[in-house]
């Protein structure tokens, strides 16, 4: 049964690169290394692999990056060094420094806005209007419920006046950072859409967060940002488990479709580094009938 496959495959994304040794991890980046010169390394970041570790992880980014240089280069290479983060369930392009200078001088233009970069995700639902701005601040705060956790969420300058319908504006939450997100659907399909995100700015979840709580329209399988006040696997429509051939009660099985699709990075000359859709992300957007739009 290729669904049962699929499913399979689905539930091994994220437990794969926990289970193996540092060295087959560093392997593994080596050869997901799309470019590199004496400055930098980018990879092509697989699903499931956090960056910095942490409680109950086994493997991540960080500690290999003193093997995965060793490889690269010679048994005398200088550990790389991380120079901004993606999430543990993001694919896509990562650029590494290969000194702690080029190291801080990427993150400044990452922190000046001057790093180009576009993501694509499959999201449930269609944006209103189809393509727009998300500006709205975002804050981490506690949610209280069988099971109280921490969650990024908006923190709105504005609101509606129930009266007469009017924006009031409200007082600055001073714990708020500013969020900015560029956004367009490039296709739709299935009670889905595909879209193309220009993150502005770099606040924590913040694409995710806008989607969900800004449009209406979470990413699949954002089993996180899905419900606001429950940590339970995301509801999918009819039609789209009916296209996935998914029971709702395999839906936590999904993998979040996020993917960091390209990186623009003003580095002497500008360097523009693409990465292509993981395999579970194209074969989603073939089941849900997508339309892959051509580089």
């Amino acid at each position: 049964d290729p669904t049962r496959q699929w499913l399979r495959e689905l539930a091994a994304l994220s437990q794969q690169l926990q289970q193996v040794h540092p060295n087959v991890l560093a392997k593994i980046l080596k050869q997901r290394t799309i470019y590199q010169n004496e400055e930098i390394v980018v990879i092509d970041k697989p699903y499931g692999l956090p960056v910095h570790g942490g409680p109950g992880i086994k493997n991540c980014i960080a500690d290999v990056l003193p093997i995965l240089a060793k490889m690269l280069e010679n048994m005398k290479a200088e550990p790389l060094h991380l120079c901004h983060r993606l999430d543990k369930e993001t694919t896509g392009v990562m650029v590494l420094a290969r000194s702690k200078e080029v190291a801080e001088k990427i993150r400044v233009l990452f922190k000046t806005r001057q790093v180009e970069k576009i993501y694509w995700a499959i999201v449930l639902g269609d944006p209103d209007p189809v393509e727009g701005v998300v500006e709205i601040p975002i804050v981490e705060k506690e949610v209280q419920s069988h099971q109280s956790h921490y969650k990024m969420t908006l923190a709105p300058n504005y609101r509606l006046c129930p009266e007469d319908g009017k924006v009031v504006k409200i007082r600055k939450n001073r714990h708020a950072e500013s969020a900015v997100t560029r956004y367009r659907r490039l296709a739709g399909a299935s009670a889905c859409s595909l879209l193309e995100l220009q993150p502005i700015t770099g606040v924590k979840h913040q694409i995710r967060v806008h989607l969900a709580y800004g449009l209406g329209c979470p990413i699949l399988g954002d089993h996180k940002y899905s419900h606001w006040s429950k940590l339970a696997p995301q509801k999918l429509p009819e039609l789209t488990l009916s296209r996935l051939k998914l029971e709702q009660s395999k839906a936590r099985h999904l993998p979040l479709h996020l993917h960091a699709h390209r990186l623009c990075l003003p580095l002497g000359q500008p360097l523009d580094f693409v990465c292509k859709l993981p395999l579970f992300f194209q074969k989603t957007l073939r089941k849900l009938e997508l339309d892959i739009p051509k580089d």
